[in-house]
């Protein structure tokens, strides 16, 4: 139990010196995949996937919510 909470305790620290910016859907991603990686018994593997899927589906979530004509990293004025 105490080793779970170590490993949580470093992947927290980690993603919170990463930015906001680099962390947005990480932490959600990396909560679920945490929990199934441990009940497989690989729970570092599966925060770390769960950071990657989730970074990906909020990027998604992102440049769908953006409109047509606006280049991707740019605002409207």
């Amino acid at each position: 139990m105490t080793r779970i909470l170590i490993r949580a305790a470093l992947i927290f620290a980690a993603v919170a010196l990463a930015g906001t910016a680099e962390a947005k859907g990480c932490l959600k991603g990396a909560a679920v995949g945490g929990i199934a990686g441990h009940m497989a018994g690989h729970g570092i593997m599966g925060a770390a996937a769960g950071c990657v899927v989730g970074r990906h589906e909020a990027n998604k979530k992102d440049k769908a919510a953006q409109p047509a004509g606006q280049p991707q990293g740019e605002t409207a004025h």
